[in-house]
């Protein structure tokens, strides 16, 4: 049995692109653990997307020998990679709350930025101890001395406690290894206690089943041991359990304090929910705190293009929704796309990457709604209804008012952008609040903004109009009444389901007509002319209209009366009304039209 003193769990914290994944492979490399004919960058972030984005989307725990050479003790290092974008929070908090200890990535090009900021402020809540350390320190503009003021003014820590390294070539990292050991304390459970593990993560294998990815508490989980879940009271017997190395490394026990994974022989993911405390099947214990149930800020509906797909798609969502905590679900009809769910989500890139992920791993064409977020609907009866879709709207004579989310939000931007950041923030609707210097050259800028304003493309036009300087962090703060009104959006004087959207009154025109034009060149023509129109209420506020394709009837005319020349034109006109009236005018929408309102 190993001495928890030898123990030590860690997590690597950061702004997206700082280097955590990189910094994760030299540990990983200089430690022994993984040969270096078999390294490859990026080690720990498994999936395909991960690789083409270069961002990591998923924590990924790995344990880790390190013998030092100060006090020539060996040492177990159990270490959780985090996300560093804004939109995978809720996995950063998961890590932090499974470990003692957090190493604070700053890129010593870039500097403090939003993330690195919110991610530090969990990790305070969680009393985890600190370790400051600057990236990227091989590139010529690494300003190391100017950072290291920006981390003491964050921290209030000493120059000296802050190390430098080089995740790419190695440089510093033999001195980071050293202080995870002398620095981050040991875990505290009690051996002698039945056994309790706290599931951090977890995922579904086609041959095992449920694979929960825990923290043990208090005890020792055994191969063959009975185990059970308190929150959904469920039990069976443990199949494998062992280290992650970065890959599954089977052992005969999981002790006090260790970061591992149980093969649970659970066939129904249902069974095993991340956050549920584990435990024996005859023990009776206390359920441990588990995390924060993740509110999501964005809702869209997903529906199969092909409705016999729909069985694929909830096998699909039931899968990912294991994976990733954060993801909430429920079924939703739609009279034009059929069954489909309405799912609830972190942000715009979660989106993106859940229905990326639905179409390659489990082989869907989807069609995607608008997203909105949730607004809260007060009837003159006295009922209040929260409204995930504009499709739930009520009819506007029973409601009394509207409230929509605000968000507090953090603008981190060198001074020169300044100005182009606060008028961004203006345009979109922010109440300026104050600004903080962190250096003399960069500044926090607070505001107060409509969470509906922030989720869709802000973070695309903030990295636009800053050349890729300014970042951003945001956390729910209130509901404030807002005056929004559902734009419905009609092709061929047909309504469609996908296209139903939630705007503020005095932006409908301006709205609705933008999307109008993405749609005309969107949507192909057909033998009939299609129109396309935005209406609220029973106005159109705006319209456009795709030219049909023409058949030349007069081209077999050589002469003759003007007459038969108007005849023929006639009936194809009649011709084209008829098809239309019929039915057979129906416009079909491609999946690209969908997808350019969704990048409105």
């Amino acid at each position: 049995m190993q001495n928890q003193s030898q123990i030590r769990n860690f997590c690597i914290i950061a702004h997206i692109d700082h280097g955590k994944s990189t910094l994760a492979d030299r540990l990983l490399e200089m430690t022994g653990t993984v040969e270096k004919r078999k390294m490859q960058e990026q080690v720990l972030d498994s999936m395909d997307l991960e690789r083409e984005k270069g961002i990591t989307i998923k924590l990924a725990p790995a344990r880790m020998q390190h013998k030092s050479n100060k006090t020539n003790q060996a040492y177990t290092f159990n270490l959780i990679d985090t996300p560093g974008h804004v939109d995978f929070h809720y996995e950063v908090s998961r890590s932090l709350s499974s470990v003692e200890g957090a190493i604070l990535l700053v890129d010593a090009t870039q500097g403090v930025q939003a993330q690195t900021i919110g991610n530090l402020y969990v990790a305070l809540e969680q009393n985890l101890t600190i370790i400051p350390v600057l990236n990227k320190i091989d590139l010529p503009a690494a300003d190391v001395e100017g950072r290291k003021e920006e981390l003491v003014q964050l921290l209030g820590c000493d120059p000296e406690e802050i190390l430098a390294v080089s995740g790419k070539t190695g440089e510093g990292v033999d001195e980071l290894l050293e202080a995870v050991a002398e620095r981050i304390p040991a875990p505290e459970g009690n051996e002698a206690q039945e056994p309790r593990a706290v599931v951090f993560d977890a995922h579904y294998d086609d041959y095992k089943g449920v694979v929960a990815y825990v923290r043990v508490i208090d005890g020792m989980f055994k191969k063959g041991d009975g185990l059970r879940m308190i929150a959904t009271k469920e039990v069976s017997d443990i199949i494998e359990l062992g280290a992650l190395s970065p890959g599954p490394n089977p052992h005969d026990q999981l002790e006090t304090g260790q970061i591992g994974y149980i093969v649970t022989g659970f066939k129904d993911i249902q069974k095993c929910r991340v956050g549920d405390t584990m435990t024996l099947k005859s023990a009776e214990v206390e359920p441990l705190s588990g995390y924060k149930v993740a509110q999501p800020m964005v809702y869209a509906g997903i529906f199969p293009v092909e409705g016999s797909e729909y069985a694929r798609l909830r096998d699909g969502v039931e899968r990912l929704t294991l994976n990733d905590a954060a993801l909430a679900y429920e079924l939703e009809h739609s009279p034009a796309l059929g069954y489909g769910f309405r799912i609830g989500l972190l942000g715009m890139l979660h989106l993106e990457i859940v229905t990326t992920r639905l179409e390659r791993e489990f082989n869907l064409d989807l069609v995607v709604t608008v997203p909105s977020v949730v607004y809260k609907v007060f009837k003159r009866s006295g009922d209040v209804v929260e409204m995930k879709s504009p499709l739930e709207m009520p009819d506007p004579t029973h409601i009394d008012h509207i409230d929509e989310p605000w968000a507090k939000v953090d603008l981190i931007t060198p001074s020169d952008y300044i100005g182009n950041v606060m008028q961004l923030a203006q345009e979109r609707g922010g109440i300026y609040l104050n600004t903080e210097y962190i250096s003399k050259d960069r500044a926090i800028l607070h505001y107060e903004m409509p969470l509906s304003a922030v989720i869709v493309d802000f973070y695309d036009q903030l990295k636009t109009i800053s050349s890729g300087f300014a970042s951003m962090s945001y956390e729910f703060k209130e509901y404030r009444t807002a005056d929004v009104v559902r734009m419905d959006i009609l092709v061929a004087e047909e309504p469609v389901d996908a296209f139903a959207m939630l705007v503020y009154r005095n932006d409908a025109e301006k709205v609705g007509r933008r999307i109008v034009e993405k749609l005309k060149e969107s949507i192909p023509r057909e033998m009939f002319v299609i129109k396309i129109q935005a209406k609220v209420g029973g106005k159109i506020v705006a319209a456009e209209r795709i030219s049909a394709l023409r058949k030349d009837v007069t081209a077999k005319l050589y002469g003759g009366d003007v007459t038969r020349k108007r005849k023929l034109l006639e009936k194809q006109k009649k011709g084209k009304k008829k098809m239309m009236a019929s039915g057979a005018g129906t416009v079909k929408i491609p999946t690209e039209a969908y997808l350019n309102v969704l990048k409105r």
